[in-house]
Formats: structure tokens, C-alpha cells, sequence
């Protein structure tokens, strides 16, 4: 069963970051009426890989692994917990901005944003980007035992 939530929490992980990138390309190029859904679809994956990394990520600590008392002894592990709030909460701005083109591609149309709002996309999207890389680079330290806390 280990094996299994390690594969899941995994491919949540590469999901979540693929959905990110997507994203971050997208906003990159003009926005049109097919764009705007293809970032709304990789919004809506984004969330859902978030919320299946944080409960098999969390069953693993407390279920599976090493135990909880190893990891809450790890400084990559603790330092993953804050970076995964701060992506969440930077991702809550763009999901609302998606959120809202719902009406425009109702109407068969392009949203209409903002040539700020859309820097400030694209700059939220890549600070995301920035923390789920550190995530990664905790991952790695965590798995060669590096930053244990005795």
C-alpha cells in the first residue's frame, strides 16, 4: 500500500506542476475564447492534484513511511508544509480571475483582461511555479535524509 500512495502522491505532484506550467504558456500567448478554457481545465486539474497531493501526502506521514515523528524531525519537510500554503493562497487569485471569464466564453468571446491584470497572472503564476520547485528541491533533500533535526 505504500508503493501505491507513493505513486499517487507522485503523480499528483507532476500533475500539479504540469497544470501550473500550462497555465504560466497559455497566459503567455493571446488570449482566445479556446485558451481561455484550456486555462480554466488546467485550473480546475491544478486544484484537484493540489487537494489529492495534500491528503496522500498527509496519510503518507502519519500512515506510511518513515512515521510522523521522522518527518516533523526533517527542515525540508517543515519547509514544504509553508511553501504548499503560499502556492494555495497564490493560486486563489487566478482561480477567481478564471473564474470570472465564464460569462465571455458563454458568449462565445475572448475575456477581456487587463494588460495588468495579466502581468499580474503571469507573476503569480510563476512565483507558484517557484514554490512547487522548492517543494521538489525539499523532496530531494528529504529523500538522501539530508536536514534531520536531532
Amino acid at each position: 500500500m505504500a508503493t501505491t500512495f507513493a505513486f499517487l502522491h507522485h503523480l499528483a505532484a507532476f500533475t500539479l506542476f504540469a497544470a501550473v506550467v500550462v497555465e504560466f504558456v497559455l497566459l503567455r500567448l493571446p488570449l482566445t475564447p479556446a485558451s481561455a478554457r484550456a486555462i480554466q481545465r488546467a485550473d480546475i486539474i491544478l486544484g484537484i492534484s493540489a487537494g489529492v497531493l495534500l491528503i496522500v501526502g498527509l496519510t503518507r506521514v502519519f500512515h506510511y513511511e518513515k512515521g510522523a515523528t521522522y518527518y516533523f524531525h526533517s527542515w525540508p519537510f517543515i519547509a514544504k508544509l509553508p511553501l504548499f500554503v503560499i502556492a494555495a493562497l497564490l493560486s486563489i487569485l487566478p482561480t477567481f480571475e478564471f473564474r470570472g471569464w465564464r460569462q465571455s466564453l458563454a458568449q462565445g468571446q475572448a475575456p477581456s483582461v487587463s494588460d495588468e491584470s495579466m502581468r499580474r497572472l503571469r507573476l503569480i503564476i510563476h512565483l507558484e511555479m517557484v514554490a512547487v520547485v522548492l517543494i521538489l528541491l525539499c523532496a530531494a533533500l528529504m529523500a538522501r535524509g539530508i536536514g534531520i533535526i536531532h
